[in-house]
């Protein structure tokens, strides 16, 4: 039961421990990467120094969700088609949200700024933006007129970045393959464009040789994918446990994580599915939403227990929500659903940035560092070692502010050491003509 009660204090102090100890583990053979460095380093480097890592992938989190909600808004329930510039919109928004997600650890590295703090804020946000990003796609595709490939494609989305979050529980370091995250958002951004120069019905011309819709054409290769991604992460849960006996990181079973993901998705599927009023069908965006938050604090939770080497929990209060709406089914419906649905949204919210803002604070408050902001001591003083994050990216120098602030150091410990001198100099000469 203390598992589901709001704490004073989220992490332990032996987490936090943990934590301190962390270091950041990822191999990555991504096809784009590399092509897309010149880029990200020169965007980098016109990056202001103050600007601090954490707040870079904020902004990128923001740009992502409001351009989404602008093409939800013209097709809630994903079956109308959205006007070309939302998606176009929409496509902009994704790329600003890579882009920035890409820089904000070469410019932890370039400020000195790194700590588990950054790894810890850039992939949380990475598990909010999955939501909106993969109902994006599906609206732009109009996607909303086959409700049960809406489900499929967007838990789908939602359930593979919880198992690259769990093949790194289990094996400790976190894999990108050479289709991975950045291929999938370009693919995206690719429908929206598409959506926008050729509108939406593109989307459901018929194929002259196959026979069917381009988009149940694009589902079948995504789902073929899907399969290859699934497979990849079982291998590595089932035979790379880099705990004892080849458990998981924290000594615990590598199936564990498995509880927390299925009491998001089966929920979500049995509401669906079961639902008097077609909630999902009339309300996907909502719905997609709703659970979307549930599952990006249940991620946020693994990400943690990770980092920290600790067990997860299981029951959650951000599982409320759907229980309130299960319940509801149970008993007939006597609230309406669309109700509920709606609480399941404010709540799940409010309850992940509740969780969130607190783990950060703890955090910060252990380290000593700063959430959104880069200290400087002073004009001439070295830069004090803040936030930042970790990413797969190559590394670069110190920033020039750093840079400067270790000469300065050097330039007053030469002084220092010069005065040193030269009073003890006076004082030997003082105690000759003494003599």
């Amino acid at each position: 039961m203390s598992s589901i009660t709001y704490k004073e204090r989220v992490l332990s102090a032996q987490q936090l421990k943990k934590l301190s100890e962390h270091k950041y583990s990822c191999t990555s053979s991504s096809l784009l990467d590399p092509w897309l460095q010149p880029w990200w380093n020169w965007l980098v480097s016109m990056t202001p120094l103050w600007l601090a890592p954490n707040l870079i992938t904020i902004i990128g989190l923001i740009v992502n969700i409001v351009t989404t909600l602008i093409l939800v808004s013209y097709s809630p329930n994903g079956k109308s088609a959205p006007p070309g510039w939302a998606s176009l919109l929409c496509a902009f928004g994704l790329f600003v949200y890579q882009s920035l997600d890409s820089i904000d650890g070469k410019q932890a590295r370039r400020t000195n700024t790194q700590s588990p703090l950054g790894e810890l804020f850039d992939h949380g946000c990475d598990s909010i933006s999955t939501v909106f990003v993969a109902l994006s796609a599906c609206i732009s595709c109009q996607l909303g007129q086959y409700p049960n490939w809406l489900f499929f494609q967007c838990f789908c989305a939602i359930g593979l970045f919880y198992c690259a979050h769990w093949q790194t529980y289990v094996s400790g370091t976190l894999r990108f393959g050479k289709i991975d995250v950045t291929e999938a958002q370009f693919t995206i951004m690719a429908i929206h464009i598409i959506s926008a120069v050729f509108g939406s019905d593109v989307w459901q011309a018929r194929l002259p040789l196959l026979g069917c819709e381009a988009r149940v054409l694009s589902l079948y290769l995504i789902f073929g994918i899907y399969i290859l991604f699934v497979c990849r992460y079982a291998r590595v849960i089932m035979t790379e446990g880099c705990g004892k006996n080849g458990s998981s990181v924290a000594g615990t079973s590598v199936l564990s994580p498995s509880i927390p993901l299925t009491m998001v998705i089966l929920p979500a599927l049995i509401i669906a599915q079961k639902s008097p009023q077609n909630i999902f069908t009339e309300h996907a965006s909502l719905y997609i939403l709703a659970f979307g938050m549930v599952a990006a604090k249940v991620t946020n939770k693994l990400v943690i227990a990770h980092m920290t080497k600790a067990e997860m929990e299981y029951l959650d209060w951000s599982q409320l929500g759907p229980a309130l709406l299960f319940f509801n089914q149970y008993f007939n419906c006597v609230v309406p659903e669309i109700w509920l649905l709606w609480f399941s949204l404010f709540w799940g919210t409010q309850d992940l940035i509740r969780y969130c803002s607190k783990v950060c604070l703890e955090i910060c408050n252990h380290l000593h560092i700063n959430l959104f902001t880069i200290p400087y001591a002073g004009k001439n003083a070295p830069q004090t070692v803040s936030q930042g994050t970790s990413a797969p990216t190559t590394s670069m120098s110190m920033s020039a502010t750093a840079a400067a602030g270790a000469s300065a150091a050097v330039a007053h410990d030469k002084n220092g050491g010069t005065q040193h001198r030269k009073t003890t100099r006076q004082a030997s000469k003082k105690q000759q003509q003494q003599h």
